[in-house]
């Protein structure tokens, strides 16, 4: 974007975790991204009905309306199968109805530039989420790029294998943060400034978008059953 443009009007949206994120923001010069309404609600066993009452309440805050939106921004995870598919397949929806583009984002790359955004000078973050099963989503940041990670790991081996890195600060899930015995951050999900802050080059670019690829990095829970043998269904 040049200067003078107009700004374009974005709907963000993350599921990745068990907070429902969603809000409207703009985006403009290097300087002048702005959050307009945003909604964050830890309900993760209801994730689509909340996410879709959200997004219309964001969207009535900020005066902005579904035809005025000019791209979409969604995180893609690394999240639990069922909860980050609500956030990817209602971005891809508006995206389609209203023909804007829908950007991806790593939503941990989202709460490390959320943590940029109020300490600048943290030259080295981990991000660490829950995966459930007695494992955490982390990746690690140096001078604001991801320079290890995503990955799913059990808690004590991202200690053992990070013991000698060089992290300023800790932030994401509370009860994971602290095992690090580094200095521990505000930001514990993603928010709609550091989603926006993590795909706002890649809207200014106008380049078309890479087709969302969500992060599971594990297979889901629910698994096909197996085809029964002859003899088994004749019983």
């Amino acid at each position: 974007m040049g200067m003078g443009e107009p700004l374009m009007r974005i709907l963000v949206i993350d599921t990745a975790t068990d907070a429902v994120v969603t809000g409207v923001a703009t985006i403009g010069d290097d300087t002048d991204d702005r959050v307009l309404a945003e909604r964050a609600v830890s309900d993760g066993r209801r994730h689509a009905e909340v996410l879709t009452t959200l997004i219309a309440e964001v969207l009535s805050e900020s005066g902005v309306g579904r035809a005025d939106l000019d791209a979409i921004i969604v995180g893609c995870g690394p999240g639990p199968f069922t909860g980050l598919r609500v956030g990817m397949a209602t971005g891809s929806a508006f995206g389609d109805a209203l023909g804007v583009p829908v950007h991806g984002v790593c939503s941990l790359d989202a709460v490390a530039a959320e943590q940029l955004r109020t300490d600048p000078d943290a030259r080295s973050i981990l991000v660490v989420t829950d995966a459930r099963r007695r494992e955490i989503y982390w990746a690690r940041y140096a001078d604001g790029a991801r320079v290890s990670g995503p990955e799913v790991t059990a808690p004590v081996d991202v200690v053992e294998t990070l013991r000698d890195e060089p992290i300023d600060i800790v932030v994401g899930s509370p009860s994971h943060a602290p095992l690090f015995g580094r200095p521990v951050g505000a930001p514990t999900v993603p928010s709609v400034a550091g989603l926006v802050a993590a795909g706002a080059d890649a809207v200014r670019s106008g380049a078309a978008p890479e087709p969302l690829v969500p992060l599971y990095l594990r297979r889901p829970d629910a698994k096909e059953p197996k085809p029964r043998r002859k003899a088994e269904v004749l019983r």
